[in-house]
């Protein structure tokens, strides 16, 4: 696609003439190679041993010799160009099975190839059919779990140094009716893929800003303000800083109390229009968090561009705190650049007293972690507030 995007495709079609003379010296007289169509080859192997392993050692020779020839550079009309292929292998016997479910199977191993880094051969096993049956089922019980409302918010309890509570994050779990709660590291990135995760954000942000205005109603949580997270592909919408807006507007809260958290890669895509997403939304009185700070691509160049109310120390610098000496100098250098920048510090996954103490003497007053309180349903969450005046 690259190539007849920017050297037109008569140059693309030299190039698929290209490879296909390529492959063509890499097999054996009486193998066959052809074009299915796009920039996708078979290559059928006959007449090999009858002992799969070694019919799979003379497949994966021939494999290699394949994968370097066609890296080796491309001169197409006096413009040099390489490219890798990803390689799917089946092994059959002729028995029992139709040409439709070898290339579907071929096809699979491939696109297992691409997922392992690309320029590389993978032969198809049975499970990567069963993964793939077990996702797209999946994926149909999440376009379900979205009608039938089985999404629901569960609330983290943020506090500050005194051990007061101030906000929550509000994490998302799936009530699944047979297979009880799902954790969103087993479905989000699912949903990611398939698109699904617009719908699903646009629910969370519903409910988040519902939650936030039945907390303004009551003097014991008025002041509380609630975390959301932000998907790359929900945040890139042209209309993202609209819908904001509509929803705030829709439950009639104060925007000040909504709190949007970005990780540090999906920023980096286009920090242009980042800043001005951001900034729109600023303007209204929401605010952001950065959430996993420093585990990405962390970069003091944009970082000043944006405009934070607060870096989430990840928890994977928090865990060993105590006991490493190269997290606990991350920390601190984390907290000393925030301040600094007049940028609020929260550290997550806290949950010891050992950690909260290192971090409350590198300056760090705000917390969230079990040490406080795991995810709670927001029956129980609203409990807490029964008893303490906020």
């Amino acid at each position: 696609k690259n190539i007849n995007y920017t050297l037109g495709h008569d140059v693309g079609d030299i190039f698929l003439q290209e490879v296909a003379r390529r492959l063509s010296q890499c097999v054996r007289v009486g193998d066959t190679v052809a074009r299915l169509g796009g920039d996708e080859y078979v290559v059928l192997l006959e007449g090999l041993d009858s002992e799969s392993l070694t019919a799979a050692a003379d497949v994966e020779a021939c494999a290699l010799k394949v994968l370097h020839a066609l890296s080796q550079s491309y001169d197409l009309g006096g413009h040099q160009c390489r490219s890798s292929a990803s390689m799917g292998a089946v092994l059959f016997d002729g028995n029992n099975v139709s040409i439709e479910e070898l290339l579907k199977q071929a096809d699979i191993a491939m696109y297992e190839a691409k997922n392992s880094g690309r320029n590389t051969l993978r032969f198809f096993d049975p499970k990567m059919q069963a993964n793939i049956t077990a996702l797209v089922g999946l994926e149909t019980e999440l376009r379900k779990a979205l009608s039938e409302q089985q999404f629901k918010l569960y609330f983290q309890v943020q506090v500050d140094h005194l051990g007061q509570p101030f906000g929550a994050e509000a994490l998302i779990r799936w009530l699944h009716p047979t297979r009880g709660i799902i954790s969103p590291a087993d479905f989000i990135p699912l949903a990611e893929e398939s698109g699904l995760i617009i719908p699903i954000g646009a629910w969370v942000l519903d409910t988040a800003c519902a939650q936030i205005k039945t907390w303004q109603n009551n003097p014991n949580t008025r002041e509380l303000t609630l975390s959301v997270n932000i998907s790359a592909k929900q945040f890139r919408q042209r209309d993202f800083v609209q819908q904001v807006k509509a929803c705030i507007e829709k439950h009639g809260i104060d925007p000040m109390y909504l709190r949007l958290e970005l990780t540090e890669t999906m920023l980096l895509d286009n920090v242009e229009e980042t800043v001005e997403y951001m900034n729109a939304l600023g303007l209204v009185g929401v605010q952001f968090s950065l959430d996993d700070f420093g585990t990405g691509y962390s970069s003091l160049q944009y970082l000043k561009r944006l405009p934070l109310y607060q870096l989430k120390i990840d928890q994977s610098f928090v865990r060993d705190i105590v006991t490493d000496s190269h997290d606990r100098t991350i920390v601190r250098t984390i907290i000393a650049m925030a301040q600094s920048m007049y940028i609020g510090v929260i550290a997550e996954g806290v949950e010891t007293q050992e950690q909260r103490e290192l971090l409350l003497t590198n300056g760090c007053r705000r917390y969230q972690g079990f040490y406080f309180g795991k995810p709670l349903s927001i029956e129980q969450f609203n409990a807490i507030f029964k008893t303490i005046p906020h």
